[in-house]
């Protein structure tokens, strides 16, 4: 059985093993492969793992012998459902592992906003405590998490993880989520939108990117935000309008944003949000913990096994 991997670099940059995927067939990976290069990549393969590189309707009619397609992340956008469903074509993801990691930049951006270490770490270098007539200096806000107001945008696996480490900080959970309030986490209240937005001194997105959140967070919605407040996005770029937060940031309408992700990435140059004093943005690296990424291949390895032996599970294109 002929296996391609087409994006294999970022979950693999060297530092992991593919042979327990080898195992299961004749098996070709490829770093990284541009769109006029996918068909001809995969003309021959029964089974394809795909990251970031999309296997649409027009892709999929031109491999006859496609079977399986195994997303070598949690979120399943690059492929069309729709086609691979007519094709019989099984589509799978790999849920939750990453969750720890995801969970863990969260309070990596917001403690970047309120403790400022590494720019401490730098000034310091550059011999600015050496000169200080004081034992002590600081020359940017510190804030005390303990007792501030935590909001959530989706109260999936990261959001909950997400909520108990803000707990642990001694502040106050709120979310907005499809739940029932019966079945959110002890100490979690759950809230509208709207309620969310103006009493939340932390926001952080965890939804799912569909046309109902797309530009979730707009020139309205920071309205009803506190100027004081920190806006976290470690889920899809385009939840936000980066436009808008530029703006915001810019007159002084949100403290800061921090984002692991953008609507393009890379980013263009001109990204309005680069150049932003207050944004603080990490490239896409949420995810990327050696642990998790271990965790990745051994899902992706083991859906791709169940297929072959005619389980398949993780599937997402029923």
């Amino acid at each position: 059985m002929k296996i391609v991997v087409l994006d294999g670099y970022t979950a693999n940059p060297g530092d992991l093993s593919w042979e327990a995927l080898a195992v299961l067939g004749d098996m070709t990976v490829y770093d990284r492969t541009r769109p006029e290069e996918t068909v001809g990549r995969a003309k021959e393969a029964e089974i394809i793992l795909t990251n970031k590189v999309c296997i649409r309707r027009p892709e999929m009619n031109q491999l006859p012998k496609l079977r399986y397609i195994g997303v070598l992340a949690t979120g399943y956008n690059v492929v069309d459902l729709e086609a691979a469903k007519e094709r019989g074509v099984i589509v799978t993801n790999v849920p939750a592992y990453s969750t720890e990691s995801v969970a863990q930049m969260v309070f990596a951006h917001l403690l970047t906003v309120t403790n400022r270490t590494e720019h401490y770490a730098l000034q310091n270098r550059a011999g600015k405590w050496s000169a200080s007539q004081d034992f002590s200096y600081w020359d940017t806000p510190l804030t005390e998490l303990a007792g501030k107001t935590f909001g959530i945008v989706g109260l999936g696996n990261i959001g909950r993880r997400v909520a108990a480490i803000a707990q642990a900080f001694g502040m106050k959970v709120v979310a907005c989520t499809s739940k029932k309030a019966d079945e959110l986490p002890s100490g979690v209240s759950k809230l509208t939108m709207d309620e969310l937005l103006a009493e939340s001194d932390v926001l952080s997105l965890h939804c799912p990117l569909v046309a109902d959140t797309h530009h979730l967070i707009n020139r309205q919605s920071l309205q009803r935000m506190k100027p004081s407040a920190i806006l976290i996005n470690t889920g899809r770029g385009p939840l936000v309008n980066d436009l808008d937060v530029a703006d915001a940031l810019t007159t002084n309408r949100l403290r800061a944003y921090c984002a692991d992700v953008l609507s393009e990435e890379p980013p263009q140059a001109d990204n309005p949000l680069l150049p932003c004093e207050n944004a603080f943005f990490t490239p896409h690296i949420a995810w990327a913990s050696k642990e998790a990424r271990i965790r990745l291949v051994d899902v992706a390895t083991g859906n791709v096994k169940a297929f072959v032996d005619g389980k398949p599970r993780n599937v997402v294109s029923y």
